[in-house]
Parts: structure tokens; sequence; C-alpha cells
């Protein structure tokens, strides 16, 4: 596991939602637990992961931090597919 992205994942579910959440680093820890990104119409974006799909905007404004409603849907989904800080850190313990 990198401790970048176990960061990443505790930063996601803390609360209150952290404000400075950068767009690349959110695209980076999806692909780094397997979502399959799919670019559509403008700047919206359908990931997959296991059973578990949604749609994400990617930000608009010059600094590409994501907002509150959008970290919180990024939360929600995570969670769907089971990717929880707990259950990260506890498959990196699990792996050989």
């Amino acid at each position: 596991m990198s401790s970048h992205h176990a960061k990443l994942i505790r930063a996601i579910f803390q609360d209150p939602p952290t404000h400075n959440l950068h767009w690349r680093d959110a695209e980076s820890l999806l692909k780094h637990v397997g979502a399959v990104l799919e670019p559509l119409s403008g700047a919206r974006i359908r990931a997959t992961l296991g059973h578990a799909e949604t749609i994400v905007h990617r930000p608009h404004h010059h600094n590409n931090t994501m907002d509150k409603q959008g970290l919180l849907h990024l939360r929600e989904f995570l969670a769907r597919a089971g990717v929880t800080p707990s259950q990260y850190e506890a498959g990196d313990r699990a792996a050989p």
C-alpha cells in the first residue's frame, strides 16, 4: 500500500471533509484501487469499481480542487465499493 494513497483515503473519510483534495490525487487513488475511469461528455467521468458505479465531475476551476459535495460523493462511492480506511489497511496487512 502506498502511504500517499493511505493518507488520501483517510483524508476523504475524515470529518469534517478536507477542503484541499485535488482532482489529480482523487483520480490517481481511483486508478490505484482498480477503478475503471471512462470519460463522458464535458467534465463527467464514469467510475466503476467492482459492482459500484458512479459519475464524478472533474472540477472546472483553475486549481482543480474538489468541492465538498464532490468529495462527499467520492466518499460514498468508495464506501459502496468497499474502499474505506480500515478495509484498505486491512487488505494491505493481508497481502504477502
